[in-house]
């Protein structure tokens, strides 16, 4: 049975399963109460995918002064190469958008690759390093940057 992916935002019910999800993704995962504070803020939106009662994984950005800081992006291990994360960011993106965002701006470790494609795919641009800004393991983190600027006129046509 191929059951269809939905994206929902995500709200106090979800608080618990998405921190054990980014638990299981992230070493420096958000606390519960983190997520908590998340959905109080008014300039954030955070969604999730849920693959009939199972939330396989989730996004969030903030808006600061119509700067997007994208602070998560996860998919549960068992559930990534199946386009979850490119659908959840593409409609991130559209909502950041829809509340002002112009430009978007994440932190991705430099070894890991297969999200920094992702992020490309979307018209990030590596802008910088963050020395040592990982750790657990210690990595650096790469500064990433979609400006509107940059994106081609029918950027929705790439995909």
């Amino acid at each position: 049975m191929n059951s269809p992916v939905i994206l929902r935002r995500f709200e106090e019910k979800d608080v618990e399963a998405i921190s054990l999800l980014e638990a299981q993704c992230i070493p420096e995962a958000w606390s519960a109460n983190l997520f908590r504070d998340f959905l109080k803020d008014e300039n954030s939106i955070g969604l999730l995918a849920q693959l009939e009662d199972k939330i396989v994984g989730f996004c969030s950005v903030t808006n600061i002064s119509g700067e997007g800081e994208v602070n998560n992006v996860a998919v549960l291990p068992a559930f990534q190469g199946r386009g979850i994360a490119s659908a959840l960011l593409k409609e991130l993106l559209s909502l950041g958008e829809a509340m002002g965002v112009t430009d978007f701006t994440l932190e991705v470790r430099v070894g890991n690759a297969p999200a920094i494609h992702l992020y490309e795919k979307f018209g990030f641009v590596s802008e910088g390093i963050r020395p040592g800004f990982y750790r657990n393991p210690a990595e650096d983190a790469m500064i990433m940057w979609r400006r509107s600027q940059q994106l081609p006129l029918h950027f929705d046509k790439i995909f």
